[in-house]
C-alpha cells in the first residue's frame, strides 16, 4: 500500500530511541523527512545516521520537552530546516515521582503531567501555523494503557489520560484547519534497554508470570508494531480517522505486574 508520505516532513518527539525511534525510521522510510529531538547527543547522532540510510533528509536536535521553550524551539528549529512541517509525533513522556499515590508530591505530579500532557499541548501549538501554511496535517500523540487500566504511578496514568482526551478534542477543533488528531496507547513494549528488557533481566520469574497472566499473544509488543500503526494514522490513507483512540497492546490485560 502506498501511503503516500513521499515528500512530507516529520517531527518526532524523543525520536531517538525506543518507540519514538522506530517511528522516525518508519516515517524515513515511507519517504518523509524526518526532525528529531531527545536529550542524549549520541543516541541522537546514531539515529540521524540511521534515518539517512533511508537517504532522508534528517535533524536531531537536543531538547529537553519538560523545559519551558525546549519543544516550541525544537519544532522551530527543525521546520526551518526542513523547510515545512506537515506530521507530528508526540512521544517523549516519562513519570516523575513515586509509585503510590499516597507517597506522591503535588511537585511529581505536576513534573509528570508537564513531562506528557503540557509537552503535548505545547507542540501541538507550535505546529498548527506550520501545518496551516502547508494545507493541513496530521497529529499522532502517543499516549499509554496506564491511561485506562489502573497501575502503580497513579500520576503518570492520569496525564496519559489526559493526553487521550486531548487527541480526541483536538481532532474536533483543528478539523477546520484540515489537521487530523489521533492518540495511540501501546501496551508495554520490549526495546532492547527499556524498563521492560531490565525487569526481565532483574526478576526472570516475575516477568514469565507477567506474560503468562496478562498477554493472550504470549509475548510483549515490540516499537516496530507500535510505529506501523502511527505511520499508517499519519498518511493520507487514514483521512477519515481523528478524534480517534486506538490501542495497541495484543488485547494487554493489565498495564503492570501487581508490584515491582
Amino acid at each position: 500500500m502506498d501511503l503516500q508520505l513521499v515528500g512530507k516532513a516529520a517531527l518526532v518527539t524523543g525520536g531517538s530511541r525506543g518507540i519514538g525511534r522506530a517511528i522516525a525510521l518508519g516515517l524515513a522510510a515511507e519517504g518523509c523527512s524526518v526532525g528529531i529531538c531527545g536529550r542524549d547527543l549520541d543516541d541522537l547522532n546514531r539515529t540521524a545516521g540511521e534515518l539517512r540510510n533511508h537517504r532522508a533528509t534528517a535533524c536531531s536536535i537536543i531538547a529537553d520537552v519538560g523545559q519551558e521553550d525546549e519543544v516550541e524551539r525544537f519544532i522551530t528549529e527543525a521546520a526551518a530546516t526542513l523547510g515545512r512541517v506537515d506530521l507530528l509525533v508526540v512521544n517523549a513522556g516519562s513519570n516523575a515521582g513515586e509509585r503510590r499515590f499516597i507517597d506522591s508530591t503535588p511537585q511529581e505530579w505536576r513534573r509528570t503531567f508537564e513531562l506528557n500532557l503540557g509537552h503535548a499541548a505545547r507542540a501541538v501549538r507550535a505546529c498548527v501555523p506550520h501545518m496551516k501554511r502547508a494545507g493541513g496535517g496530521a497529529v499522532v500523540i502517543i499516549a499509554s494503557i496506564s491511561g485506562w487500566k489502573p497501575a502503580p504511578y497513579p500520576q503518570y496514568g492520569a496525564a496519559k489520560a489526559a493526553e487521550i482526551y486531548l487527541a480526541v478534542e483536538l481532532g474536533r477543533e483543528l478539523a477546520a484547519e484540515r489537521i487530523r488528531v489521533n492518540a495511540v496507547s501501546p501496551g508495554s513494549i520490549m526495546s532492547p534497554g527499556g524498563d521492560w528488557d531490565s525487569f526481565r533481566d532483574r526478576a526472570p520469574e516475575r516477568f514469565e508470570q507477567f506474560i503468562e497472566r496478562d498477554f493472550p499473544l504470549g509475548r510483549l509488543g515490540t516499537p516496530e508494531e507500535v510505529a506501523d500503526v502511527v505511520t499508517f494514522l499519519l498518511s493520507d490513507r487514514a483521512s477519515w480517522i481523528s478524534g480517534a483512540h486506538i490501542c495497541v497492546d495484543g488485547a494487554q490485560s493489565r498495564a503492570t505486574p501487581s508490584a515491582w
